[in-house]
């Protein structure tokens, strides 16, 4: 199958690069020329535009930053929509807004292109090893075209809803690591402030109902001080941006991401967004007068 993948970053190459193991023909676009050398000496094909990628392909994948740069990748002046065949399906793996997402699905199908929003979870290792978390919002019987294309990308692949529904999904998703990873900081800093040992407080928790991957894996960067970036503040910063800017729209209430949204806000404040967003445990031993 001919597929365009456009958005060469942390995610994008490796993304792309396995649909090229998979037996696909796979044309590549990023912004920096650069970006895409990787991907070419797997056997991709580096395009100069969106719209030349696009009009190459069946399938066109977007993997980039933000709500803003999706619709730039997809309506700006070299973008999807001046390349894409009627008939073709759009693939926005990029985490962005729902509401937006379903704008987009609609402008597009006035030019007889289909959408699916499928944002990921599993980050820079899953998406080198292929074994993304995919959710998937649109209809289900262009979902099972492009499922095959999913397959040499992820594992845990789920049809979710309409479209949109894969953005909700991601969302929740955030939500649940973002509120998890708060509570991680505060029991280890509670543990500290007591004068118990919270390595060993943690060893004790991953052995019962509060163990989880975040205690795992972020809990051992807290005890560390060590945040080298799984996934950066300033994404997860943009994500919970996401999820607080549709509950406002929908009127909900979400205080656990509230506080948490604030202190990623914070860690970003003090320079941490090049960093893991485990580091909101610094905000939280900042506020409990410890520092390390």
């Amino acid at each position: 199958m001919n597929i365009a993948f456009i958005g060469m970053g942390i995610m994008g190459k490796p993304m792309a690069i396995n649909l090229k193991k998979a037996g696909h023909t796979v044309y590549v676009h990023g912004r920096r020329p650069e970006s895409m050398e990787e991907s070419a000496r797997a056997g991709c094909l580096p395009c100069p535009s969106s719209a030349d990628a696009a009009s190459r392909a069946e399938i066109i994948i977007v993997m980039v930053s933000d709500t803003p740069d999706v619709e730039q990748v997809l309506f700006g002046d070299t973008g999807v929509v001046h390349g894409a065949k009627p008939g073709s399906i759009v693939v926005d793996m990029s985490t962005i807004s729902p509401t937006a997402t379903r704008r987009f699905a609609a402008e597009l199908a006035q030019q007889s292109i289909d959408m699916l929003d499928a944002p990921v979870s599993g980050g820079e290792i899953g998406a080198i090893q292929g074994t993304l978390s995919i959710m998937v919002g649109g209809k289900a019987e262009v979902f099972e075209r492009v499922r095959p294309v999913f397959e040499a990308m992820g594992k845990n692949i789920v049809h979710v809803g309409d479209h949109g529904a894969g953005q909700v999904a991601k969302a929740c998703n955030q939500i649940v690591v973002a509120v998890t990873i708060e509570a991680v900081a505060e029991a280890l800093t509670f543990a500290r402030k007591n004068g118990v040992d919270p390595a060993k407080v943690r060893d004790a928790l991953m052995g019962g109902f509060a163990g989880s991957r975040i205690l795992e894996v972020h809990g051992k960067r807290m005890l560390d001080n060590e945040y080298k970036p799984g996934f950066k503040t300033r994404l997860h910063q943009k994500d919970m941006n996401i999820v607080m800017q549709t509950a406002k729209e929908l009127g909900l209430a979400l205080p656990g991401a509230a506080l948490v949204m604030q202190h990623l806000n914070a860690l970003m404040g003090i320079g941490g967004a090049e960093l893991d967003s485990a580091a909101v445990m610094k905000i939280v031993e900042r506020a409990s007068g410890i520092e390390r």
